[in-house]
């Protein structure tokens, strides 16, 4: 069974341009790992997470990914060191680099990445 099984990843874009997204109203409708994409701007889109635990190793070979924590803490192991985003702070992963996210407890992320880029890693 694959480790990216247990994920719930919605690529689907649920709000169109002119929507009102409400975050706080999917956090509470909605368990650790969800991940639903928001909506698309330009090439572009920003995606919930609600995370608890440890996400796989894994890499986007052609995209760059951002990450912004609403709730909670998020950190991100990379190969060399682990960066630790509290609430109101983001970092770029750069494209072809592992990395792992994890949260020791539940955390709330907003992810801004390209809509061709999968999720789980290439």
């Amino acid at each position: 069974m694959s480790e990216t099984m247990n994920y719930n990843i919605n690529l689907d874009v649920k709000y169109g341009h002119h929507e009102i997204v409400d975050v706080p109203a999917i956090v509470a409708a909605n368990k650790p790992w969800f991940n639903q994409t928001l909506t698309e701007v330009n090439n572009s889109v920003v995606r919930l997470g609600i995370l608890e635990g440890d996400f796989h190793w894994h890499k986007h070979d052609n995209d760059d990914e951002f990450f912004f924590v609403l709730e909670g803490q998020l950190l991100i192991d990379l190969e060399d060191k682990t960066i630790e985003l509290n609430p109101n702070q983001g970092t770029t992963i750069s494209k072809g680099v592992m990395h792992r996210p994890r949260a020791p407890q539940k955390v709330v992320v907003l992810m801004v990445e390209t809509n061709d880029i999968v999720p789980t890693g290439d």
